[in-house]
């Protein structure tokens, strides 16, 4: 593999020689291992394992950092039970209605207001 730049040669420490992981620059990372982002885009997670690598960039407020792991050792993404998705039901609607006159209204009320638009005198 070619660096090109300093920049990109910073960042390349395959055999974590000057990093406490293997260090890639910004897509370089070998085939094989994915960011947490990419592991759940395909119904995975980490699912305990340690980090395997890095990816280090440039970034707004210096330099930025994002872990890999291993798509193998990835598990499947776990899914609410039905009770906890009941649960998020119930607080949801809890959100959306006013404590004032009661009524569920199709947003969530502002926590600004305490109370439904209508009732705040905001919509006419």
């Amino acid at each position: 593999m070619a660096i090109a730049t300093r920049y990109r040669a910073a960042f390349f420490d395959p055999d974590a020689l000057r990093h406490p992981v293997p260090t890639f620059p910004w897509k370089s990372a070998p085939a094989g291992l994915a960011t947490r982002r990419q592991l759940r885009a395909e119904g995975l997670r980490p699912g305990g394992q340690e980090i395997a690598a890095q990816v280090l960039w440039r970034g707004v407020g210096g330099v930025r950092t994002a872990y890999l792991y291993r798509v193998a050792l990835a598990l499947p993404k776990r899914t609410a039970t039905p009770a906890q998705l009941a649960a998020i039901g119930e607080a949801l609607r809890a959100r959306r209605t006013c404590s004032t006159c009661g009524t569920e209204r199709t947003y969530y009320i502002p926590r600004k207001f305490g109370e439904c638009l209508t009732c705040a005198g905001m919509e006419s």
